[in-house]
């Protein structure tokens, strides 16, 4: 197969297999997928820049299993950028790449990374999250409706809050409710109040909302995952390309967005979203400069009578 190469960030960038189809009932190909990341790159970065990332490969593209991949291999670049993050389980140290140019995003796709996963924090203060983040999927059978519900009520009782929330399709099945954070404390304190805003919406809809963590307790009703908030956990980068038919695309939205009956976590792909970027620039596009702090967030909790408390993990 062809080996093109591709200059960015005055870089040259050789991709190997170029007319691999990825996507075989669309026919996309890499080359498609390296072009997307590319023109992608200026709307993307502000959003993942610095931040670690767990790659999502599919060499041979979607039609066989593809893997995830944290640690940098041996035979990345020297210029590909990346920190030592101690990993619990394995008891060491391993370089993993974090995002910072349009030549990172591209040379990662010209690896077959379809989808890159990334942290809640960014370099150097991997400890210190600026996203909280809330990950809604519809219970089984249920509507798309259903978390379009969830997502605007979580966002009702974050207004109750005066914290502002900002959606995104995540491509796949569902939207995610995110709050920018000033990056002011760690994740145990991010998670716990998670935890309690989650808590303290099931209370007020306990007929659809749960937080239960044993599915056989859900009993059809919406999970309010909140279980994203920690160190090491990843979630779909803003306009990272899924690896499902139609090369669907994680979309952040405004709330007008959300409220549209005929949205769904697939409505755009790599053929749409420049068409939508076009007659709407990037909702997100303010999204740091509207962050909060921790303590605030925690204030304005106690103020409404809700008080979080470190997660008990054996519930």
């Amino acid at each position: 197969m062809t080996t093109r190469s591709v200059e960015v960030d005055g870089r040259t960038i050789e991709v190997p297999r170029w007319d691999k189809v990825l996507f075989p009932d669309d026919g996309l190909t890499k080359g498609d997928l390296v072009c997307y990341y590319q023109r992608i790159a200026p709307t993307m970065l502000p959003h993942v820049r610095g931040r670690l990332v767990s790659l999502q490969r599919f060499p041979n593209g979607i039609a066989e299993a593809g893997f995830f991949q944290k640690e940098a291999p041996d035979y990345f670049p020297d210029w590909m950028p990346r920190w030592s993050v101690y990993v619990h389980e394995d008891e060491r140290h391993q370089p993993q790449v974090y995002l910072d140019t349009a030549a990172t995003l591209v040379y990662l796709a010209a690896q077959a990374t379809i989808t890159p996963h990334v942290w809640l924090s960014r370099v150097p203060h991997i400890t210190r999250p600026d996203r909280l983040i809330f990950d809604l999927d519809p219970p089984e059978g249920a509507s798309f409706e259903v978390v379009r519900r969830a997502a605007l009520d979580l966002r009702a009782t974050l207004q109750q809050l005066d914290v502002p929330a900002f959606a995104m399709t995540t491509g796949s099945r569902g939207l995610h409710v995110v709050v920018p954070l000033q990056a002011d404390a760690v994740f145990e304190e991010t998670r716990a109040l998670a935890r309690a805003i989650a808590e303290h919406l099931a209370r007020q809809f306990p007929e659809r909302y749960t937080t239960a963590l044993r599915r056989e307790e859900r009993r059809g009703r919406l999970f309010l995952d909140y279980l994203r908030n920690a160190y090491g956990q990843t979630t779909v980068a803003p306009y990272a390309v899924r690896a499902r038919p139609g090369a669907p695309v994680a979309t952040p939205l405004d709330w007008r967005d959300v409220q549209r009956p005929d949205m769904h976590a697939q409505r755009f792909t790599v053929r749409t979203i420049f068409r939508r970027l076009a007659q709407k620039p990037d909702p997100w596009r303010e999204i740091d400069r509207r962050a909060v702090s921790v303590r605030s967030l925690h204030n304005a909790l106690q103020r409404h009578g809700i008080n979080p408390s470190p997660e008990d993990e054996r519930r």
